[in-house]
């Protein structure tokens, strides 16, 4: 039995011994790289709007005339409203051309301009 074990240790001592490299381990987290800047994670289909502040968030159209918001705490679907706007709740979003405004009570994202413009 003590064998058994001595052989179980060796075994385990190696399978850990080989995976300590930085290159194996970061090849195991399936998240990519956790140094990779925010800004290089743009979701896909979105368009992006800097704010006043270094805030910011993304648009994606839907369909029926609604957007989804990717805020930095959260993703909501905002419907289109008869004034033009979209929203839903106490958030509301205005787009116009290249800029936006966001109020999402009690967060103001203004000022806002779509990214590369």
């Amino acid at each position: 039995m003590r064998l058994r074990g001595a052989c179980l240790l060796a075994i385990l001592s190696l399978l850990l011994a080989g995976g300590c490299s930085s290159d194996s381990v970061s090849s195991l987290w399936p998240f990519g790289d956790s140094d990779t800047p925010e800004a290089s994670r743009k979701p896909a289909n979105a368009t992006e709007y800097r704010c006043d502040g270094g805030k910011g968030f993304y648009v994606r159209s839907l369909d029926a005339g609604a957007v989804w918001l990717i805020a930095p705490d959260r993703e909501i679907r905002l419907d289109k409203l008869p004034d033009g706007r979209y929203g839903v709740g106490r958030v509301a979003l205005e787009i116009d051309a290249d800029r936006a405004q966001l109020s999402d009570p009690p967060a103001l994202f203004s000022n806002c301009k779509r990214a590369g413009k």
